[in-house]
């Protein structure tokens, strides 16, 4: 299910599903599937309904070369004949984020290791929600169409899209969506500043310290970190995470799971290593470096970066985590 779960309105019909199958030009058969946890109409207090009953997502996914893929939708569905984002209604307990990649992965044909999150933008009714989640390719593949909601599936330029009949929940949104699809940012974060940000007794064990730490961005990197917590748009983002050690900390031992998590250890002085690291980057205007120490903060801000306080960090690790 796509667009039509989006403020618009709801689903066409809420009997059954179908199951992807072959053939970028359209289902060579179709099979039923049972519903999910989340298929059901929600029937909000203004009279609306919507579909899903956790909520529903949407992915938007955004390639260099191709521009953004979309769905023609059905002509028997909800906005039949418009074009928008392959999604649907959330599972009980899946994220938006996990929604997102699954409606897609079934309607047309992406396929989950091939897409990065990048950033969230939510709808909140408070009593139901449509999250867009943006993604970017990291390895290219062609799109199949899943289901009989879809006439095509197809990669639509940038500049094309808005000549497209689109959904009309997409479009309001398209604009918002638009400038931040290439926008990749870096968050380096300043461990030893951040580790003494709090009075945790880290000086008795600062590899420790330093492990905690790296835990808690593992969970930001699950979760999203919180768009203002980076002083960026939407509500959450996925952005690159270098984490600099220096000292005792770079003693930690080196973590199974880093989350997408980059550790560098570093070989002097841990700001010599954040400056280097700003300063190599494509764009040190992507660069978020987490700090409260203000020398080092002038120095990166004078190379184009930005500065987030070591305590919204943690705020945002804890409300996320």
């Amino acid at each position: 299910m796509s667009e039509a779960t989006g403020p618009a309105g709801g689903r066409a019909h809420d009997d059954e599903r179908t199951a992807p199958s072959t053939g970028s030009g359209g289902p060579a058969h179709l099979q039923r599937r049972p519903l999910g946890s989340g298929d059901a109409w929600v029937d909000g207090p203004d009279g609306r309904r919507f579909w899903g009953t956790y909520g529903a997502a949407g992915l938007l996914v955004v390639s260099e070369d191709s521009g953004i893929l979309l769905q023609h939708r059905a002509e028997w569905s909800h906005f039949g004949g418009t074009w928008g984002l392959p999604g649907g209604a959330r599972h009980r307990d899946e994220s938006a984020r996990d929604g997102a990649v699954r409606e897609a992965a079934e309607e047309a044909g992406v396929p989950p290791e091939s897409v990065q999150p990048l950033f969230l933008s939510r709808l909140d009714l408070g009593w139901w929600s449509y999250s867009t989640v943006v993604a970017a390719t990291s390895s290219p593949f062609v799109p199949v169409i899943g289901d009989a909601e879809s006439i095509e599936v197809r990669w639509v330029p940038l500049d094309d899209v808005e000549i497209l009949p689109l959904h009309p929940s997409f479009a309001e949104r398209w604009p918002q969506l638009r400038p931040d699809l290439f926008r990749r940012p870096v968050v380096i974060v300043d461990a030893a500043n951040v580790v003494g940000s709090r009075p945790d007794g880290w000086w008795r064990d600062r590899p420790g310290a330093a492990a905690r730490l790296v835990e808690h961005l593992g969970a930001l990197g699950d979760t999203g970190w919180p768009a203002a917590m980076l002083g960026l748009p939407h509500d959450a983002w996925w952005p690159n995470v270098v984490v600099v050690l220096e000292g005792e900390a770079k003693r930690m031992p080196q973590p199974e799971h880093l989350h997408g998590l980059t550790i560098v250890r570093a070989d002097a002085d841990g700001d010599s290593a954040i400056i280097e690291r700003t300063r190599s980057l494509p764009d040190p205007a992507q660069a978020i470096v987490v700090t409260a120490d203000r020398g080092l903060a002038h120095r990166v801000a004078e190379l184009g970066a930005a500065v987030a306080s070591p305590a919204a960090l943690w705020r945002g690790a804890h409300a996320l985590g």
